[in-house]
Parts: structure tokens; C-alpha cells; sequence
């Protein structure tokens, strides 16, 4: 493996990563950043401002129509560097999965925005669509089904997805140390942008109300509406 095509496939995906696209589209869609809404805490008088700055965010402030299109452009923005690299060097897919990991960093801690960017959820699926289109399909279903079902918690059920990456990779490539290497960095990746949100839900169980900030934060977007319908269907207590 050439350690200059290492450092290039990751620093192009990390500069393209870094575009907000849930900035630029807020800005174009209500003229001005998404840094600047605030979202209502429900039941309370409370409101807390944007954290994470990607799809879901917008979806919140704007509706579905600008958040789904934010998601689409983070998706691709992460897919084009990696689908390049993995064209361009079809017998190695380190290149391939370090510009995943690139454009994933970018879109968490962009350069061009002081570091503060999203949670990386579409820039993941950006990633396994061409890393592994099939997982990118139903690792996200999996993942709410066995944390509704099996492990009946709403936290669980958004953030398990992510878990079953480590198995699946392990089984799908035999054990490849590099594929597995990949699943547990962007798990860790993940965790890491997830800290602001749960530093302020953990604010908000001090303050007794972190029932009302996760509603006010699930009802808020088209995503969290879908899981909260979920949860009804299966019968798991919102808490």
C-alpha cells in the first residue's frame, strides 16, 4: 500500500466531506445558518439551539423537503471520493475505506465551519454504499428492529445500526483485519460526534426533564416521527 495515495485519498475525502451542505441549503432555503434556529423542548418553555448540523437538523427547522435533500447531498458527497478511489484501485480497498473514513472526519469536524459538523449518520451510508451496498439497505432496519424488539429501548434501537457493522464485516469478509479495522472507526466516530447530544440530554435528566427533551427532539424531525411510530407499534415506553 503507497503511503502518499493513503495521506491523498484521505485529505481529498476530508475536504469534500467538510462541505455543510445542511448550512448551505438552510441559508439558500431561509437565508441564514442553521446554528441559528432553536428547537422547543415539549411541555416546557425550554428551547435548545442546533447541535448536530446535518439532515435531521434541517429536517427540524425547515420540514422533510430541505432535510431529505441535505441528506441526499451528504450521502453523495461521501460516496463519489470513495466510489473513486475504489475504481481507481480495485485490488487495494484500504484507499477505498480510508476516503470513507475521510469524508466521514470532514463531515463531523469540517475545516471550513471551526470543526462543528453532524453526527455522520448519512455520511456513514455515503460510505457503505459502495463499500457494501447491502448493509447500507438494511443495517439501519436491523438495528431498530433488534433494539425495539430485543432490547425494547428507543436509544438502543438509533444507535445499534451502527453495532452490527463489527459482526457483519467480520462475516461478510472472512475477518479482514482492514474491514473490521473500518467498522470499528467509524463506531468510535460515531460515539465521539453523538457527545454533544448526549451531554445535553444528560443536562436535561438533572433537570427532570429529559422526557420532554427526547419527544420534543424525536417529534421534531421526519426521522424521529418514524421511530416514535415505531415504538407505538411494538409497544416500547418512550423514556
Amino acid at each position: 500500500m503507497s503511503f502518499t495515495v493513503a495521506i491523498l485519498s484521505f485529505a481529498i475525502s476530508y475536504l469534500v466531506g467538510s462541505i455543510s451542505f445542511a448550512r448551505l441549503v438552510t441559508k439558500w432555503w431561509a437565508g441564514k445558518d442553521v446554528t441559528a434556529f432553536e428547537i422547543p423542548v415539549e411541555g416546557t418553555e425550554d428551547r435548545y439551539k442546533v447541535l448536530s448540523i446535518g439532515g435531521n437538523s434541517v429536517s427540524s427547522v425547515l420540514g422533510p423537503k430541505a432535510g431529505m435533500t441535505v441528506g441526499i447531498l451528504d450521502i453523495l458527497k461521501i460516496t463519489i471520493p470513495t466510489l473513486v478511489f475504489k475504481i481507481l484501485y480495485p485490488e487495494q480497498p484500504a484507499y477505498m475505506l480510508i476516503a470513507a473514513i475521510g469524508g466521514l472526519i470532514g463531515h463531523i469536524w469540517p475545516i471550513y465551519y471551526r470543526f462543528h459538523g453532524g453526527s455522520g449518520f448519512s455520511a456513514i451510508l455515503g460510505g457503505l454504499f459502495v463499500i457494501d451496498w447491502v448493509v447500507a439497505l438494511i443495517s439501519p432496519v436491523a438495528g431498530l428492529i433488534l433494539g425495539m424488539l430485543v432490547f425494547r429501548n428507543m436509544v438502543v434501537a438509533s444507535l445499534s445500526w451502527i453495532w452490527l457493522l463489527i459482526p457483519w464485516f467480520w462475516w461478510r469478509t472472512g475477518g479482514d483485519p482492514v474491514y473490521i479495522l473500518y467498522a470499528v472507526a467509524i463506531n468510535i466516530l460515531f460515539l465521539l460526534a453523538m457527545l454533544p447530544d448526549i451531554q445535553k440530554a444528560m443536562q436535561y435528566k438533572k433537570e427532570g426533564k429529559l422526557a420532554e427533551y427526547g419527544m420534543g427532539n424525536l417529534k421534531s424531525n421526519p426521522m424521529g416521527r418514524g421511530m416514535l411510530k415505531m415504538a407505538k407499534f411494538f409497544g416500547v415506553e418512550i423514556k
